[in-house]
């Protein structure tokens, strides 16, 4: 009895404190992230306390950065060394408001790991399920984590029923852009809007 509780205790320590960690597997990286975020969505606090939650969590667990950069595409060999730090910083609200906000709508989000494919010494799909139930099917997620660094695991892509949320981001941007000859002001102008909204 005394071990189990020793085991119990050891792993809540682990999924609390996985920066931490000398070396994190991917499935189990991204297990605890979905379970942080399934427990700050069941507390019983605001929608914006929850926003504000689950913003902490993407900070620590998304390579914003990178997701920025794949974003905008061959677009940023353009840009100026100014334009590019304004463009992370709008990009970093943006992401941040836009993942939080939809993923505050989610009620009871049971995702169970059940994959994992290396696909280099960069980057590891790491495959799950969003339980269905009454209200929604059950749905495919799978998640591209960049693990160059095996101490800190990244999230870089989510991929749901088939459909990468980079990609679709790298689309609209590119569209906006291509729309307005290529000029960033306008992007920078989307973006600035859809935060202050």
């Amino acid at each position: 009895m005394k071990k189990i509780q020793i085991y119990f205790l050891l792993s809540i320590f682990f999924i609390s404190n996985i920066n931490y960690a000398l070396s994190v597997e991917p499935d189990v990286f991204v297990q605890s992230v979905v379970n942080r975020a399934s427990m700050i969505l069941s507390k019983d606090i605001s929608k914006q306390q929850k926003i504000d939650e689950l913003k902490l969590v993407a900070k620590e667990t998304v390579f914003i950065e990178k997701v920025g950069s794949y974003s905008l595409g061959s677009f940023r060999k353009n840009l100026t060394n100014e334009q590019k730090i304004k463009y992370l910083s709008l990009f970093e609200q943006y992401f941040l408001k836009s993942f939080s906000s939809r993923l505050s709508e989610w009620t009871n989000p049971h995702i169970d790991v059940n994959l994992k494919k290396i696909i280099n010494k960069n980057y590891t799909m790491v495959g799950s399920v969003l339980r269905g139930t009454n209200e929604r099917p059950e749905v495919k997620i799978d998640w591209r984590i960049y693990t160059k660094n095996p101490e800190n695991p990244l999230i870089v892509d989510v991929v749901i029923e088939g459909l990468s949320l980079a990609r679709t981001q790298k689309e609209e941007f590119s569209s906006i852009l291509n729309s307005n000859d290529g000029d960033i002001s306008a992007l920078f102008r989307t973006l600035e809007a859809f935060s202050k909204n």
